[in-house]
């Protein structure tokens, strides 16, 4: 671009800086959770940033940081950019983040080269997608979305702090969070760039990919009850030990999710004995567990089949167990029409259109109530995320960044070149790629308000 500006290939350096301290809770490795002073930190990096880039920066009532950079037209409808800003505890740098800095630079390109868009474009960093200190995740795209429940305000953290405490002292407003929610007649589309988290893009030697949908997923949190008692002195007989039974349930959700398919995969993430002593027999132990698969059916024939075994397990052991739904995603296609145009802008890089689904979930999944979703993949090495290991190549960021500026040009040219109907297919929309029928906004949500 101008100015010797080179889109996109200072992106992971900008997500290594936001993998220190202040942007990090601890030293020496990167764990920024949900309205922490490290979230606090990265969003005045963040602001400095989207300033520079010619972008007007607010914060909403969910504490959602959002730069917007207007179109031809003052008000026009946005595609939104954006990623999440949060981290796992000891994650890696580039999950999430990325996305951010790439949405930061597309728009700095535009705004060096004097461009304005027939609409406008925001990017924005989700504050909350990874849920590693509320229980939910994606709780501020779901305030974006509209969908956000108000009990999701009542959730604690590990220190019994609310959301709803937390938020408004990070100087978000828990009382008027239905305020942050966006209308469809002001959102024209989502984009999010993220990393693979996983291992295909490098297996085929592939820097980008084009995800189809992302897969459905449950978390349910498990308690199996029995009786504490003194390690020595209670004989093996007559313990009421919720430990091992709580260790078949994981076996359980094994065996299940190895027996199953269409992706189907269960992870045990969060496991806790309490009182947590050496010397004591638990009297509960509490544990995470998150289904996945490519359809909510094949999702729920799972939990419903591990729920079951999960009782009968406790029952046998004299014990008592209680299962409590934490969050339910269903599967979520990317619209067929942005799809195509994602899939042009990388051919016209000379780069392969890769289609593959994700299995891991994102804000994207949340904002296709919202409006038309599109996401790119980006490829990391080995496939490894949510692991101080994660890693990208600058090359690969620049071909992202690239790729996305083509989208937006042909998203714009797409818009420009056909009449403003409200039954108007969206852009590029083939027969090959008819709109999906259960979705609020299919390809006809493209159209100009």
């Amino acid at each position: 671009m101008t100015d010797g500006f080179d889109i996109g290939t200072r992106a992971k350096a900008r997500c290594d800086v936001l993998g220190l301290p202040p942007c990090s809770e601890i030293d020496g490795q990167l764990t920024r959770r949900f309205l922490t002073p490290a979230h606090a930190a990265a969003l005045s990096v963040l602001e400095g940033w989207m300033t520079e880039a010619g972008m007007s920066v607010r914060r909403d009532a969910a504490a959602n940081l959002i730069g917007r950079y207007e179109g031809e037209a003052p008000g026009a409808k946005a595609l939104i950019i954006g990623s999440h800003i949060d981290s796992v505890r000891n994650g890696g740098r580039y999950d999430g983040p990325l996305g951010i800095m790439l949405g930061i630079d597309l728009v700095e390109a535009l705004h060096r080269a004097g461009r304005r868009l027939p609409f406008a474009v925001e990017v924005v960093a989700f504050g909350d997608e990874e849920g590693s200190r509320f229980p939910a995740s994606m709780s501020c795209s779901r305030a974006i979305a509209g969908t956000l429940d108000a009990s999701a305000l009542e959730m604690r953290d590990a220190d019994g702090v609310s959301v709803a405490q937390a938020l408004a002292a990070f100087g978000g407003d828990p009382v008027g969070i239905a305020g942050a929610a966006r209308s469809p007649k002001d959102v024209l589309a989502f984009l999010e760039a993220h990393i693979e988290q996983g291992p295909v893009l490098e297996a085929e030697g592939l820097a980008l990919g084009v995800v189809t949908a992302i897969a459905a997923q449950k978390r349910i949190m498990v308690k199996i009850i029995g009786t504490a008692g003194h390690a020595g002195t209670t004989p093996m007989g007559l313990r009421k030990d919720p430990g091992p039974a709580a260790a078949e349930c994981v076996l359980a959700l094994e065996r299940i999710c190895r027996a199953g398919t269409g992706g189907l995969v269960g992870t045990v993430g969060r496991i806790t004995a309490l009182p947590g002593a050496f010397n004591v027999i638990p009297g509960a132990v509490e544990f995470s567990m998150d289904i996945r698969a490519e359809t909510s059916a094949t999702r729920d024939a799972a939990v419903d089949a591990i729920c079951v075994e999960i009782h009968a397990i406790a029952a046998a052991r004299d014990l008592t167990a209680e299962i409590r739904m934490a969050q339910a995603l269903a599967e979520s296609p990317c619209d067929p029409g942005l799809t195509d145009l994602l899939e042009q802008a990388l051919a016209d890089l000379g780069l392969p259109a890769r289609r593959l689904p994700s299995g891991a979930g994102h804000d994207a999944m949340v904002m296709a109530a919202l409006c038309p979703t599109a996401m790119l993949f980006i490829r990391c090495e080995g496939g490894i995320s949510h692991n101080p290991a994660e890693a990208v190549t600058e090359a690969d960021c620049a071909l992202a960044a690239r790729a996305m500026l083509g989208f937006v040009e042909k998203l714009s040219l797409s818009l420009s070149s056909r009449p403003q109907r409200s039954e108007e297919p969206g852009p590029q929309q083939s027969p090959a790629h008819p709109a999906v029928p259960d979705r609020p906004f299919g390809t006809s949500g493209m159209t100009g308000a």
